[in-house]
């Protein structure tokens, strides 16, 4: 079974009460079990996990790699902008990443154009609200059994 891991950084864990105009009113949880729904109907299974840690979420993700989690999905909040060592560890693991922002970070601030992480991932979706993390679930998912059909080739 295929197995995506979503990973949401600094702050999320506070959806659906942190300014909810530009993050809306759906919580974690309500976007953790949609993905699980999604995931169960496409025969994925989906492990959801978020830190304010910059460090538990490099752990994490390099014991994706040892558990030979199939691709991920991460929203770095902040981190995005700034945090090479998360862009190194993305780097140092052989699994496609997608880049999830809920708002469109090129609509904001200045500072929250650049990311660190684009670089290093395999795609990016933004400004799609909640929605853009079924996106990349779709996405992986396609591209995930793409190369399990190429590898029976």
């Amino acid at each position: 079974m295929t197995k995506i891991l979503v990973l949401n950084g600094p702050n999320l864990n506070r959806l659906g009460k942190r300014e909810p105009e530009i993050y809306g009113t759906e919580t974690l949880e309500m976007l953790e079990n949609h993905l699980r729904s999604k995931g169960s109907e496409l025969g994925v299974e989906i492990e959801a996990f978020q830190s304010n840690v910059e460090g538990e979420l490099i752990n994490r993700l390099h014991k994706a790699a040892d558990e030979h989690v199939d691709g991920i999905i991460f929203n770095p909040g902040a981190f995005t902008h700034y945090s090479y060592a998360l862009r190194d560890a993305i780097a140092s693991i052989s699994i496609p990443v997608i880049e999830v922002h809920i708002s469109n970070v090129h609509k904001r601030e200045e500072f929250r154009h650049q990311s660190v992480i684009a670089p290093v991932a395999f795609g990016q979706i933004v400004g799609l609200g909640l929605h853009g993390y079924e996106l990349a679930l779709l996405a992986l998912n396609q591209w995930i059994e793409g190369e399990k059909k190429n590898g029976e080739n």
